[in-house]
């Protein structure tokens, strides 16, 4: 062993490639697209180390092309959990003892990895599992899984450099120990990075983890797997299995080592799973730690003084980006009724203009969503909209998922500041939007605040600096990411930590420090380098 101490090289943001005409990334990335197309994929679960393949399959379909099948991925059933578990408790050890900088170079050498010749293989596995734009699939399954891996090296890093202060004859140590047992990743299906980071976060810090990605993200997954085992991961420390959330739940809930939760979803099934580990709470050997980030009804709020043209942009990019699937994405607006004409017409213009079809061909701006079950959900809340006098449809508003699961970017424009599409999160590329009067804009963040549960992204659009200033007072508590003169979405990893408050989750700050820290559990050590000889102290004595 070295007795170097060493330093992680400074963290950089990965740049964003713009896969622009003749570039190599271009070409690149259209021949994977053409290789991973050209064959069926077996995708297995990771337990131990190997490769687990099963007779139950599912048939992985991309959501723009129903009709193409990429493969299959195995399905797993309770004893391949309880597998999982108990490899990952046999890892635990020599994966905790194994000197930090040897677990940071793992990490570091996965996202080499990734940025160099896995970039446009992830691309393409995205683009095609999960309906995304080069763009959205570059800034997201490259360069933002690429970021958390570098920047949470980092940040390691700096955590284990915190010692406390010794004085004479003492020396005092703080040992940044993992948890106690294994962590529960849950990924969902809108983000590889997000799949990425959950489950390797606290690995980084020695812990070991059970990942179940979203069913509609397993082709991505199994890249990601194939990097990390490159990258030199031992076996059994991250652990991937495709099981159903109930049969999953029941196997690793009523374990006594289950030690966290890292978890990206619904609000529903999060506050599901935290009532089932507070009811199991008496059955584990620590209180588990408990990380998520859930559910979003993210704002605009326009003052009179907003730009329009920035106004408009802001909520055409903020709603419909990635179809509206993203846990940012603006979903409801308020703007004032002398700003609405002029931005209402800039809007229509660059939704005239937009090419909705398959990720494969590079003009269109919008693909499809990711199954049926959105499908179905997001065109209900379309379908009642046209129904209500309360609402006008002032864009979009067709669906269709007989070729692909494929909804118009839709805006509605509503009389009601509580109507449905303004309150509940739709997860889809709707945009609602509420035209107030100009002179109540103090008493339209008021209701902005009120009117939903969530507090994750907002933003606000003004020139005027004491109406910004208005709004970030009044909304202090609204968003836990939050924008002056920008769209709602794109927080970029060591730039702008994301997370929120409310019913959006612990808001425990992915691409920060901050998250780090919930994976470790500090031991305090003191050492006494003369020790005390007689029990009697000064004070007992009288002369």
């Amino acid at each position: 062993m070295s007795d170097a101490i060493f330093n992680i090289p400074y963290p950089v943001n990965e740049p964003v490639l713009n896969y622009a005409p003749g570039s190599p990334e271009k070409q690149a990335l259209k021949k994977a697209l053409a290789v991973l197309k050209g064959q069926e994929a077996d995708v297995p679960m990771y337990i131990g180390g190997k490769q687990v393949f099963t007779r139950a399959r599912v048939t992985i379909h991309p959501p723009h092309e129903l009709d193409h099948k990429l493969g299959y991925h195995a399905k797993g059933d309770a004893s391949h959990v309880r597998a999982a578990i108990d490899a990952a408790m046999a890892a635990k050890p020599a994966w905790e003892a194994m000197p930090w900088q040897e677990r940071a170079a793992i990490f570091l050498k996965a996202a080499d990895l990734l940025a160099g010749p896995y970039r446009a293989k992830m691309n393409a596995a995205t683009m095609l599992c999960q309906s995304k734009t080069a763009y959205q699939a570059e800034i997201d399954c490259v360069c933002e899984l690429v970021d958390f891996w570098r920047y949470n090296a980092w940040f390691m890093q700096e955590i284990y450099k915190q010692q406390p202060l010794s004085v004479r004859n003492t020396w005092n140590q703080l040992d940044w120990r993992p948890l106690e047992g294994f962590v529960f990743a849950l990924t969902p299906f809108n983000f590889t990075s997000i799949a990425g980071n959950l489950p390797t976060a606290p690995a980084m810090l020695g812990n070991v983890a059970v990942w179940k990605p979203a069913d509609s993200q397993a082709y991505s997954a199994a890249v990601i797997m194939e990097i990390l085992e490159e990258a030199g991961l031992p076996p059994g420390v991250i652990n991937l299995v495709y099981v159903d959330g109930p049969t999953i739940g029941s196997v690793v809930f009523e374990d006594p080592n289950f030690a966290g939760l890292h978890f990206t979803g619904s609000t529903g099934v999060f506050q599901h799973l935290w009532k089932t580990i507070g009811n199991n709470i008496g059955l584990y050997k620590s209180y588990p730690r408990i990380v998520g980030e859930t559910g979003g009804k993210d704002f605009v709020i326009a003052h009179p003084s907003a730009e329009p043209k920035a106004l408009a942009t802001a909520l055409v990019r903020g709603a419909f980006e990635y179809q509206g699937q993203k846990c940012s994405a603006a979903s409801r607006a308020y703007i004032p009724a002398g700003l609405w004409p002029t931005v209402k017409e800039y809007m229509l213009d660059d939704l005239r203009n937009i090419k909705m079809g398959s990720p494969e061909d590079f003009t269109n701006f919008f693909n499809a969503v990711i199954d049926n079950k959105a499908f179905d959900k997001i065109s209900s809340y379309i379908t009642a909209a046209k129904e209500s006098d309360q609402v006008e449809v002032i864009a979009g508003g067709n669906f269709d998922k007989s070729k692909g699961y494929y909804i118009e970017p839709t805006v509605l424009l509503s009389k009601d500041p509580k109507y449905i599409t303004m309150c509940e999160e739709i997860f889809g590329p709707v945009l609602t939007i509420y035209v107030y009067k100009d002179d109540q804009y103090s008493e339209t963040l008021d209701l902005l605040d009120s009117t939903s549960p969530y507090a994750l992204t907002g933003a606000v659009f003004a020139r005027d600096r004491a109406a910004i200033e208005l709004a970030g007072q009044k909304l202090r508590h609204a968003a836990g990411n939050y924008y002056i003169n920008d769209k709602p979405t794109g927080a970029v990893v060591g730039q702008q930590p994301f997370g929120g408050g409310r019913a959006s989750g612990t808001n425990d700050k992915a691409g920060s420090i901050l998250n780090l820290y919930r994976w470790l559990s500090p031991r305090t050590i003191k050492e006494n380098f003369v020790a005390p000889t007689d029990y009697r102290y000064p004070f007992m004595q009288e002369s």
